[in-house]
């Protein structure tokens, strides 16, 4: 049976115009893309995305303005079963000098990518005039990106 499956992410910029990204390892591949995740039963699309930021970067948020919700139809990178709605928001830190971030691409420990079935995630800022499409992994990311840059 298929499925849709609402993911939410968030667009969070500091004061230099950097791009918060994630770089993931999921299920032994390699991925970066926007912050976020996916939505709960009984919960709200603003405050999904609330929630995924500080469960994954300790941040507490404000999410701001709708940036884009996908309008052409997606299948799921990890289940071919499943239809992806992707919704995108504006995200405001008060403070972000409690985030740990890397440097490098997918600077991960050995640990963490030893064992193709767990998950990791680190986090790094791109600098507005690196970031492009190709920066991102997933398709609705690079919509998305193509969007902002298309915008500013």
């Amino acid at each position: 049976m298929a499925l849709f499956n609402v993911r939410v992410y968030g667009v969070l910029l500091d004061e230099s115009k950097r791009l918060l990204v994630s770089d993931e390892f999921i299920r032994g591949q390699f991925y970066t893309k926007l912050p976020g995740g996916g939505l709960e039963i009984g919960e709200g699309t603003r405050d999904c995305l609330a929630r995924e930021f500080k469960e994954e970067t300790g941040l507490t948020v404000t999410i701001g303005k709708h940036i884009y919700t996908t309008d052409f139809f997606q299948i799921s990178a990890f289940n071919n079963k499943d239809q992806i709605i992707s919704i995108y928001y504006e995200v405001i830190a008060n403070d972000i000098s409690g985030l740990h971030t890397k440097i490098s691409p997918f600077d991960f420990t050995p640990e963490q990518v030893a064992d193709p079935t767990k998950e990791a995630e680190v986090f790094r800022w791109v600098d507005w005039q690196d970031l492009s499409e190709d920066t991102m992994s997933l398709p609705i990311d690079k919509v998305v990106i193509q969007l902002l840059k298309t915008d500013s």
